[in-house]
């Protein structure tokens, strides 16, 4: 017993000579890249807990990492929830890098061992180094990874993709910061001042049992707790402001980190801590331990309701690789209010004080505006290589398609082309016509891939030319839409 508590006495003494690079300045300088990976190289030798690993590299080859947290080999416990919390995926945000290296060490306690009896967690510190050394919001190549999740062109977000895949965290935290001090929010008088934000999946697509859990419990769990560590916190709400403009709960764009993950019916989130007036270090101890209290809840709310997550993670999840779900997807869909207000908590510029504000024009309900009937699958053809791969970067299941006798399909004709407001942007939004018959495919060879898998809803709201979330909305593909012709993806009803 003796020797027990000696080398726990040594593992934590060690622990906390072990400060995280933003400690040892002192608050006065970020993290840069190369003391993040010193920090997780040597952090990684105190405790046969953790390992890392350098899953992806950024596009100017610096090395992305996974720090892993498990008693035992990382993902092979079955009885075991699997939890992913990404951070930084926008170089300017920097509170979400710094939390997470605390809550590195601050896991590595010998007090907060009992998580991993029921969890293995993997943390991605840092998403974008190149953006994060240059205090910019892009990558190297100028792209906003926190719009990259569906069409996968960075090898960040590519990277992230493929340890999603490998892994199937049934638990997931996209981690950012909002910037509250616009010029807008001044004129209007105040501003929001809430040290966390929060925000659960909101796509009508995915499960309703798993945003009702997230909505209903999760949410005030974390603000219980927040509250409880001397964080203040609200639900995240953008928008505004009030009354010139309406209040929401997020986008349902699946494009995102948070949204991309949902879709595939996994308990996802995005944390929103707020930043600084000079984006770098102002209050940065104070945002740092609010980020770090934040990642630490969703893991202390996933210890404690594991199996519930677990199983109905699990079923849901079940339902869209067996197309046991809705018939209907909805591929375009709104904001609308449901009759209450929201008492939203905000900072005064004239008093300088916190106050609430009673929102009238709040929609926190998305609803479908349109929805097709969910396929068998599509027929991609083989010659439209930017499809194919795009399709391999997703690891989609696909296969040479073969004609079979009573197959029906449909093609859309593209009669004309306009555009459609999607909150605050401007996206294409064709007039289709559809073509049916079961013979005589156009053209081809093709690929068929089936919608019943994981990804099926993804698949789905890419590939419908119709949805204000698809490919065609992105220029690398806006040239599949040509007025007067077919468009060259084709539905296979049965």
């Amino acid at each position: 017993m003796k020797r027990i508590f000696v080398s726990l006495f040594l593992l934590s003494s060690l622990l906390l000579a072990q400060r995280t690079p933003l400690e040892a300045a002192d608050y006065a300088k970020v993290t840069s890249h190369a003391e993040l990976s010193g920090f997780i190289n040597a952090i990684a030798d105190t405790s046969k807990l953790i390992k890392s690993e350098v899953f992806a590299r950024s596009v100017d080859g610096k090395e992305l990492y996974a720090v892993y947290f498990s008693k035992g080999e990382f993902g092979k416990d079955k009885s075991k929830i699997k939890v992913l919390i990404f951070c930084q995926q926008h170089g300017n945000e920097q509170s979400g890098k710094e939390g997470a290296l605390l809550l590195t060490r601050e896991l590595l306690k010998p007090e907060n061992a009992y998580l991993f009896d029921k969890i293995d967690f993997a943390l991605v510190p840092q998403m974008n180094p190149d953006g994060s050394e240059k205090n910019s919001r892009r990558n190297g190549n100028s792209m906003d990874l926190n719009r990259n999740h569906l069409i996968i062109t960075e090898p960040e977000t590519i990277g992230l993709h493929d340890l999603f895949d490998k892994y199937l965290f049934e638990v997931t935290m996209d981690v950012h910061e909002y910037y509250p001090y616009g010029e807008t929010w001044k004129n209007f008088g105040y501003r929001s001042n809430n040290d966390i934000e929060a925000g659960v999946t909101t796509n009508c697509n995915i499960s309703k049992k798993i945003r009702a859990l997230s909505k209903k419990e999760y949410l005030p769990f974390l603000k219980k707790y927040l509250n409880e560590g001397g964080i203040s916190y609200c639900e995240y709400s953008p928008g505004g402001p009030p009354e010139k403009d309406y209040i929401r709960h997020s986008t349902f764009d699946i494009n995102d980190g948070r949204q991309s993950l949902g879709v595939q019916n996994t308990f996802s989130f995005i944390q929103e801590g707020m930043n600084g007036k000079d984006i770098l270090i102002d209050n940065i101890e104070h945002r740092t331990k609010g980020q770090m209290l934040g990642m630490r809840a969703l893991l202390e709310y996933t210890y404690a309701n594991k199996d519930k997550i677990k199983n109905l993670v699990a079923g849901e999840r079940k339902k869209l690789i067996t197309g046991k779900v809705s018939r209907k997807v909805a591929i375009q869909m709104d904001h609308f209010p449901d009759g209450s207000k929201l008492q939203l908590p905000l900072l005064s510029y004239y008093s300088n004080k916190d106050t609430i504000i009673a929102v009238n024009n709040y929609r926190p309900v998305v609803k479908p505006l349109v929805e097709v009937d969910r396929p068998a699958g599509y027929l991609i053809p083989k010659n439209l290589t930017e499809l194919v791969t795009w399709a391999d970067r997703h690891k989609l299941q696909y296969h040479d398609y073969r004609n079979s006798d009573g197959s029906v399909f449909e093609q859309y004709m593209i009669a004309g082309i306009d555009s459609m407001d999607f909150e605050g942007d401007i996206t294409v939004n064709p007039y289709v016509q559809v073509k049916k018959f079961k013979k005589e495919l156009p053209g081809g060879p093709y690929i068929f891939i089936p919608v019943k898998q994981l990804k099926g809803t993804l698949i789905i709201t890419a590939l419908e030319p119709k949805s204000e979330l698809g490919l065609v909305t992105y220029k690398k593909y806006e040239h599949l839409l040509k007025k007067g012709e077919l468009f060259p993806v084709i539905r296979v009803i049965k």
